[in-house]
């Protein structure tokens, strides 16, 4: 079953928004939490500066009627250390929060008839001693405590947040004010953020978004680009285009200029195949067509039959197809085993019965290889110095210190093949090289050579993380130098 598409674009949308709302989600939350604690605690403030105001009049021994109770229409009550309520606001209708639910000033004996007030009174003057502490005469508590609750003045109903302040006087004993601040600000405030926020933050995610979508869109069309120009490319089947690189320096630019180094290198192994084919098409073409005319001319005139010839045709028709399988097989990237070689028997194996060549080789000169690869790569060299040589060849085997070539440092296996030839010029030394290159085609095809040899050899040494080069000897010839990795 194949999964529903998605966009890179509505992906990065899609994932930039979640993390916008996150992170609003959680700002927004730290900023409530912090508006509500700061108009918390100034309401707090300002209790407790009422309740401290009535606390110094009551210090001064003024009466009760002196006193600010109904500055600002802000509930106050006066409560002695029994729990009575010995004063309080005027407009003063109901109360919660204080621990102290009546809201009229009583006279003591009243108070002390009065049934479920006095059990009121009892808990709050409770709480008093729970949090008294030791006071001199006129002096005013420097603790204060705080509650929540509401109370109801002319009919406004308001939550409050209360200050509690305690006072000793000399003639009414311990009495203790508590003063409230209306809460209507902080919860006004909190509810205006949060409306600001419950209606800004859907507008902000969609900007987000929005712009988020557009940046996309703009980063991502160079690789539209390139998209299309690949599947241009692909249907057409022309690996001579390329896509288009954009001016801009970063991973979008570097993709495309891979895009076009692969397009390169598959381009050239493409035209690579096809010369391959060509060439060993018309390779083939002599030799089958050769060995065709001499078995049909046989067939007509047994008499006329050329059987050295056919022989002949027939082993270099062999020998082609082995060296065409062997390129193949290095081609699909064939891995050379991993067997300890000894070059300087494998030399000597190779020289034997050739006339003309002298081997000169140290002992023990070792290489991780295939046997069967590196021998034909002797046999190769061998063949190429003497189709060239006018009298000798010369094959030495050593010891290097040194770069190897591709594998770098270390030591190296060096096996060169010297002949006395006419060299080959310094223009031609890499072509030849090359697959089904002759400097001189005519002779080469005559010795039975397609050309194929110096690439095989060129391409195991490769294989085998060496390199292959030729250069002039000293008297003239050509000297081609084999070094491999050692063992």
């Amino acid at each position: 079953m194949s999964r529903p598409f998605a966009s890179v674009r509505a992906r990065a949308t899609l994932a930039a928004t979640l993390v916008v709302a996150v992170a609003l989600v959680a700002a927004g939350t730290a900023v409530l939490l912090s508006l509500r604690s700061n108009l918390l605690g100034e309401a707090g403030t300002q209790a407790e500066r009422s309740a401290r105001e009535v606390a110094t009049g009551l210090a001064f021994a003024k009466p009760y009627d002196d006193l600010p109770l109904d500055v600002d229409d802000r509930p106050v009550q006066v409560v002695d250390e029994e729990g009575r309520l010995v004063a309080a606001s005027e407009d003063l209708e109901r109360i919660s929060g204080t621990g102290v639910d009546a809201v009229k000033p009583q006279p003591a004996a009243t108070a002390r008839d009065g049934g479920d007030d006095d059990d009121d009174a009892d808990d709050a003057a409770d709480d008093d001693d729970d949090h008294g502490e030791s006071l001199e005469p006129g002096e005013i508590g420097a603790r204060t405590t705080v509650s929540d609750g509401s109370a109801t003045i002319d009919g406004d109903t308001e939550d409050y947040r209360f200050a509690a302040v305690p006072v000793e006087t000399e003639d009414r004993g311990r009495l203790t004010v508590y003063a409230g601040a209306p809460l209507s600000a902080e919860h006004g405030a909190v509810n205006t953020a949060l409306t600001v926020m419950l209606i800004g933050f859907p507008v902000l995610l969609a900007v987000v978004a929005w712009v988020t979508w557009l940046v996309t869109r703009r980063a991502l069309r160079p690789v539209e680009g390139i998209r299309r120009e690949m599947a241009a490319i692909t249907a057409s089947e022309d690996l001579a285009r390329r896509v288009p690189v954009p001016d801009t320096h970063d991973e979008v630019a570097r993709l495309a200029s891979t895009t076009n180094e692969t397009l390169t290198a598959l381009e050239s192994s493409v035209e690579r195949q096809r010369r391959f084919v060509a060439d060993a098409s018309h390779e083939l073409r002599s030799p089958i067509a050769s060995l065709r005319t001499q078995l049909e001319v046989a067939a007509a005139h047994p008499e006329l039959l050329d059987l050295d010839g056919a022989v002949e045709d027939t082993v270099r028709l062999q020998r082609l197809a082995a060296d065409l399988l062997l390129l193949a097989r290095l081609d699909a990237g064939e891995r050379p085993a991993d067997a300890r070689v000894d070059l300087a028997a494998l030399a000597r194996e190779a020289a034997e019965g050739r006339r003309g060549v002298r081997v000169r080789a140290e002992e023990d000169v070792t290489v991780a290889g295939s046997r069967g690869q590196l021998e034909r790569v002797l046999a190769n060299l061998l063949d190429n110095a003497q189709r060239h040589a006018r009298s000798a060849v010369e094959v030495s085997v050593r010891r290097d210190e040194g770069p190897h070539g591709a594998g770098g440092g270390g030591q190296a296996a060096v096996v060169a093949v010297a002949d006395d030839g006419e060299g080959v010029p310094a223009a031609d030394r890499e072509r030849i090289f090359e697959r089904f290159v002759r400097l001189d085609a005519a002779r080469s095809r005559d010795d039975g050579g397609a050309g194929l040899g110096l690439a095989i050899a060129r391409d195991v040494a490769l294989r085998h993380g060496g390199t292959l080069t030729v250069r002039d000897t000293p008297a003239g010839g050509a000297l081609f130098e084999l070094r491999l990795p050692g063992a």
